[in-house]
């Protein structure tokens, strides 16, 4: 048995949670989001609580067991508290500004670059221009556009010049030495 997938998922007031046939909703106060967990899964709601079940023990079946569990539990937390991921943007002349719902960065290259924010994403940039702040209900998407900003310029090996996750460490090479 999962030890992640038998843990309960207790439903905080104010979060309505539906089941229709593989399809979970979950509406709260920040939004709703929806998934269609796995055919080998089952979900069932009782006194506050989500509950995730398989059906038997095949080895996919085992590995979707947690999936499932921990998927819906982020699907409570974004409606509830939402989910944030921050950029810092390092290199001289390297910025970014928002722009309705795209942004727009400056990263080394001869023209900027503008990149759409997807339906449900947010973002902020600080005074100095060099700090991203994404913010939304789903998980998943937060991450994956979070690794799109940084694919558009990942932090170079010798300098650390680019964009990286704040907290991010970067080891750099020392490069070559000068003659002596």
């Amino acid at each position: 048995m999962s030890r992640i997938g038998k843990k309960p998922i207790e439903i905080p007031s104010g979060v309505n949670v539906t089941l229709a046939g593989n399809t979970v909703k979950v509406k709260g106060p920040k939004g709703e989001l929806g998934w269609s967990f796995p055919e080998g899964t089952e979900l069932s709601v009782k006194d506050n609580v989500i509950v995730v079940a398989r059906r038997d023990d095949a080895k996919q079946t085992r590995a979707l067991h947690g999936l499932t569990r921990s998927l819906v539990s982020n699907m409570v937390d974004g409606v509830t508290k939402g989910y944030q991921r921050v950029l810092d943007i390092v290199g001289v002349g390297y910025r970014a500004q928002v722009q309705g719902s795209k942004i727009t960065l400056t990263l080394g290259y001869s023209h900027p670059v503008e990149f759409p924010l997807p339906e449900g994403i947010t973002a902020a940039v600080d005074q100095k221009q060099t700090q991203i702040t994404l913010t939304g209900i789903d998980k998943q998407k937060i991450g994956q556009v979070a690794a799109n900003l940084r694919s558009l310029r990942k932090p170079d090996a010798y300098k650390g010049k680019g964009v990286r996750y704040a907290g991010e460490r970067l080891k750099l090479k020392v490069g070559k030495t000068g003659k002596k």
